[in-house]
């Protein structure tokens, strides 16, 4: 889980992990790694969550948090535009880092959509320069296990 603070990360992992979803933030402190196994065409697969804390101006991403990815998911906040520029920086890093590994962009706080600075053009721009943008909620659960599931899936096809 890459991206900026306090887009989502923490919850969309929770959300997945044990369909919960909390009001209050929770600021993330390096790196917490939660596990759930899914189950895709009879397979069992563990995915290890790494929910890596939210990069900004005085905190940045650690390279060594990235070392044997499988795949990863950037998350943008769709109320805040600035959030866009961070997760597109993130996917550099990481393809710097990693090499091209399966990833998917997830615009987050889709139940704030009448909230939302990140217009349609600008989804349509990154998705035109190959981002895989699925819309996400953690607060609903809209998109959430879908994400993890196609990200699986990408993982096991790579």
């Amino acid at each position: 889980m890459l991206g900026s603070f306090a887009v989502g990360k923490t919850s969309l992992v929770q959300r997945f992990v044990s369909s919960m979803f909390e009001e209050k933030y929770h600021t993330t402190i390096g790196v917490k790694i939660d596990k759930k196994v899914v189950v895709l065409d009879d397979r069992e697969i563990t995915l290890l969550l790494w929910d890596i804390h939210g990069e900004d101006e005085y905190q940045k991403v650690q390279a060594s948090y990235l070392l044997g990815a499988s795949g990863y998911l950037i998350v943008i906040d769709g109320t805040r535009n600035r959030t866009i520029e961070v997760g597109k920086s993130l996917q550099q890093f990481a393809e710097e880092n990693i090499g091209q590994k399966p990833f998917l962009l997830l615009l987050n706080k889709a139940d704030l959509t009448l909230e939302w600075e990140v217009d349609e053009e600008t989804i349509r721009s990154l998705e035109a320069s190959g981002f895989k943008i699925r819309k996400t909620s953690a607060k609903t659960g809209q998109g959430v296990e879908e994400a993890f599931r196609e990200l699986t899936q990408l993982m096991l096809t790579d």
